[in-house]
């Protein structure tokens, strides 16, 4: 009798993440998707909060233009996300603002040719123009290495081995915008951390419940935004230095004051953009890495959705949509670029929540408050500790 002996095999390499409850084409219920999608909004919110506070003071706006330009931010986001998951990767990836670009806008910014303007306003206005131009330009590259199929021959290297080490510095890449954002605001930043990785990683072991670490993100936000509007209102900040009062108030982004109640953006509202050259060599830079870095996303994307390798095709037709997302970033004057939301593929897998609709539906949500700027002013007044404690965990999440 002779003993029949196991031949030794490798595993199978599983590309889709386990535990999906619900994968590309498979949809939740409508309430629990709504949910859900404000969530989506919620974090890609603090995104756009963050640009627009670093690049609106430079250019000499104030409050007004900031609220203004967050509204226009979310408007061509949404348009963008809906354009993305219809005809470009169909993925559920959100298309929101990329930190990419605001070295460039920046550069843009501090040229001597601004300098003669002394109102603030006309100031903006003229450098918002320069950027649209510039941005318009930029957003060639994208769409001639995608529609043309340059891109597809470049990713057609990206086998599921050598794309780990591309998503992982993705994540890496915008992990420092986490920790220095809750430090501004030890007090509150810390709690948020702290009750964040607590609902997404033992309650729901505790509670046996799939409901906690699916809505962490929006009950730890309103947990800690409470509390934050209590210590406003008790005066613990009263005494306290300048920023720390910015950082900390729920009162004091301006925003509410800032935007109005109905406002409806649209193309070329800034004026007639104004292209050089030098403007826009410097905003190529930022498109290209944008594209590196968007593709990165999908193929997380595609993992935490439960989809299957991405091809190269499908890679190259979402890198052609999203160069014409960045030209409408141009044309609408958003004050940056777009890409691939990585704090978004985050929260796809801290949800376990890869549906195509629940990403279609937060677009809905970035129109609504796009359009009703005080609705929207409130919940972008939420402290940017808050925002920087869910950057720590959802870039963890991208990463692993």
């Amino acid at each position: 009798m002779t003993v029949k002996v196991d031949k030794f095999a490798p595993h199978p390499v599983k590309e889709q993440f386990p535990g999906v409850e619900f994968c590309v084409n498979s949809n939740p219920p409508w309430a629990e998707a709504a949910i859900l999608a404000f969530q989506h909004y919620l974090v890609m919110l603090g995104t756009i909060v963050l640009i627009s506070s670093i690049v609106v003071p430079t250019m000499g706006g104030g409050n007004v233009e900031k609220a203004f330009m967050i509204q226009s931010m979310l408007f061509v986001s949404g348009m963008n996300t809906l354009l993305q998951t219809w005809f470009g990767t169909r993925l559920p990836v959100v298309i929101g603002g990329s930190f990419r670009f605001i070295v460039p806008m920046l550069y843009i910014a501090l040229q001597n040719r601004y300098s003669v303007y002394l109102d603030p306003a006309t100031r903006f206005r003229h450098t918002m123009r320069g950027f649209q131009g510039a941005l318009m330009m930029s957003s060639m590259l994208p769409m001639l290495l995608g529609f043309l199929g340059i891109w597809r021959i470049v990713v057609r290297f990206l086998s599921p081995l050598s794309a780990v080490p591309l998503v992982t510095l993705v994540g890496f890449g915008l992990y420092a915008q986490g920790f220095p954002l809750l430090a501004e605001c030890v007090e509150i930043g810390l709690p948020h951390l702290i009750l964040l990785v607590m609902f997404c990683q033992y309650m729901p072991y505790w509670y046996k419940s799939k409901w906690v670490d699916r809505f962490a993100v929006l009950i730890s936000v309103a947990i800690v935004w409470a509390y934050a509007s209590f210590l406003t209102v008790a005066g613990a900040y009263k005494t306290r230095p300048p920023n720390t009062q910015f950082s900390c108030r729920v009162d004091r982004s301006g925003l509410v004051g800032g935007a109005s109640w109905i406002k409806f953006p649209y193309p070329f509202q800034w004026g007639q953009p104004t292209i050089r050259a030098g403007d826009t060599f410097v905003m190529l830079a930022a498109a290209f890495v944008s594209l590196v870095e968007s593709t990165g996303t999908f193929i997380a994307a595609a993992r935490y959705g439960s989809a299957t390798h991405v091809p190269a095709s499908v890679l190259s037709r979402g890198a052609a949509w999203l160069g014409i997302g960045i030209m409408m970033d141009g044309m609408w004057g958003t004050g940056t670029g777009s890409t691939a939301s990585v704090e978004n593929v985050g929260l796809l897998a801290v949800t376990r929540v890869g549906s195509r609709r629940v990403v279609q539906m937060s677009a809905g949500f970035m129109f609504f408050f796009s359009i009703l700027g005080k609705f929207g002013a409130i919940v972008a007044s939420i402290p940017l500790p808050i925002i920087g404690a869910l950057y720590c965990v959802l870039f963890a999440y991208m990463c692993e």
